[in-house]
């Protein structure tokens, strides 16, 4: 019976694995459609920006999603720009816009991977060199913006603060192991802020808020509380305090690491992938 349970739900992670992988494949699709939505961007544009954001996200390596972002809006200007002004809309409005975008992905999203690049090597660098004080910051600043309605996540991703995000550079050499070891433990302190903020909110609401805002904040988003921390910041002082004293003690003492995707440093107690995370990793 034990054998048979421990099967199905290995069957199960397997197929969740998948799913993750497929939903993976397509988020530059998902980003330029996203984006082009929030423009207000007609059918004809909107549907060619999907070919836009897979380019630009393929080009772009690391940096794609946030090469993807700029291109993104500069291809759904264009394509606005001529939709619906000729009577073959149908064929100009969806070539001006995949040629301007995919044009715009070939020059901006190489420098935007290596900029993320760079970024990413910087903080392994100096998180591996400094643990102590990198430790702090990390942890002070992802837990930030997580709680700010900005995506740490994406942020993470982006910069590749994950010990996993750089397996493939290790391998081939171009990776030093100490850019490697540095990047596994800002993961593991990234984590750590996302968690402090999360959990100290749902916590400091609890009184007002009960079980539904413990769960809500607890294991979805501490950005709940922006309305708030803008009337009165001084409610952000114990989440950053506790991010900046258990940053260092997860890198220096308990010397969490992160090598799993890098996205899971920004996400806190979210689902629980964070931890999961460095459980994993």
């Amino acid at each position: 019976m034990p054998d048979l349970v421990f099967s199905m739900l290995n069957r199960f992670c397997w197929i969740l694995w998948q799913i993750g992988n497929y939903a993976t494949m397509v988020t530059g699709v998902a980003m330029a459609a996203a984006i082009g939505y929030a423009l207000d961007a007609p059918p004809l544009v909107l549907f060619s920006l999907c070919a836009v954001g897979q380019a630009t996200n393929t080009l772009g390596g690391s940096g794609g999603p946030l090469a993807v972002l700029f291109v993104a809006i500069i291809a759904c200007e264009a394509g606005k720009l001529v939709s619906k002004e000729t009577k073959i809309d149908i064929l100009v409005t969806p070539a001006v816009t995949i040629i301007v975008g995919v044009g715009c992905a070939m020059v901006l999203a190489p420098v935007f991977k290596t900029i993320c690049d760079s970024l990413g090597t910087f903080i392994g660098w100096a998180t591996n060199l400094q643990p102590f004080f990198m430790g702090i910051i990390i942890s002070v600043v992802v837990g930030v913006v997580l709680t700010l309605p900005i995506s740490s996540a994406a942020i993470c991703a982006a910069v590749g603060i994950s010990g996993g995000a750089v397996i493939a550079g290790v391998l081939d050499g171009s990776i030093s192991m100490e850019v490697w070891n540095g990047l596994a433990l800002a993961g593991g302190a990234a984590t750590v802020g996302c968690c402090c903020n999360m959990l100290g909110f749902a916590v400091i609401s609890y009184p007002d808020n009960g079980v539904g805002g413990l769960v809500a904040q607890g294991l979805g988003t501490s950005m709940l509380q922006v309305p708030n921390l803008m009337r009165k910041p001084v409610l952000w002082i114990p989440p950053v305090l506790t991010s900046a004293i258990l940053g260092p003690v997860a890198t220096c003492i308990f010397q969490l690491r992160n090598n799993g995707a890098a996205i899971s440093s920004g996400m806190g107690t979210a689902g629980l992938v964070g931890p999961i995370g460095i459980i994993t990793g």
